[in-house]
């Protein structure tokens, strides 16, 4: 399950996150969750990169700079879950770890070792949040994934996990004819190809965005 910036954006919204994943819960799944950073704070960390006079936005210090927002929300919903009693923890792309190549701010994933999270479950967790769109190269250095990150973290997570199901939320309920946030009488699309979805993303659609399609449908 993967939770966007918009589905975290405050504490208010984390908690319904939280209850979203207890209903999962309840009915006997383990779930990976994986979290975007915070509406805005992303940018926020983009403009004290700038402000401090950093050189190049595709540098490992820039990357482990900006992986940090995820890093913020995964803890946050750990802890509201853990709250109300579902066994819970954080993890970083570098723990599990997210194997990447080592094209900063825009890496591809190579591998996710799913050993750690394996033996979580064994032992009784339920949820495991994960740190979206970061992971780590082979030198040990975080990366980050580019625009879309998080949603390409969850796939290829439901890749190695060879998981159930692969749920992308976001606002909005589903994939619409066009923006339901401007226009009333979009229609939600009740089935839609890999084709036909990474063609509405590459006209501008935002629900996704399109490597993260082309990298679900390779995987499918």
């Amino acid at each position: 399950m993967k939770f966007g910036g918009t589905s975290v954006a405050d504490v208010d919204r984390i908690n319904a996150v939280r209850d979203i994943i207890f209903s999962e819960v309840k009915n006997g799944w383990n779930v990976v969750a994986v979290v975007s950073a915070m509406s805005k704070e992303t940018d926020k960390l983009i403009d004290l990169a700038k402000q401090v006079g950093v050189e190049s936005l595709v540098t490992p210090e820039y990357d482990a700079l900006i992986s940090t927002g995820e890093d913020v929300s995964s803890s946050l919903l750990a802890i509201a879950l853990n709250s109300i009693g579902i066994s819970s923890r954080s993890w970083r792309g570098w723990q599990l770890p997210v194997i990447t190549n080592n094209f900063h701010s825009n890496a591809k994933i190579e591998e996710i070792e799913t050993a750690r999270l394996v033996e979580a479950f064994k032992k009784g967790s339920k949820v495991a949040v994960v740190s979206g769109f970061q992971g780590v190269d082979q030198s040990g250095r975080i990366t980050t994934l580019g625009r879309g990150g998080s949603d390409a973290t969850a796939i290829m997570l439901a890749k190695f996990f060879n998981a159930k199901r692969c749920i992308i939320y976001t606002d909005v309920e589903g994939v619409f004819t066009t923006d339901p946030n401007k226009l009333s009488k979009a229609k939600k699309i009740k089935v839609i190809s890999y084709e036909e979805m990474l063609e509405m993303a590459s006209l501008g659609a935002k629900v996704m965005q399109p490597v993260s399609i082309q990298d679900a449908r390779s995987v499918s």
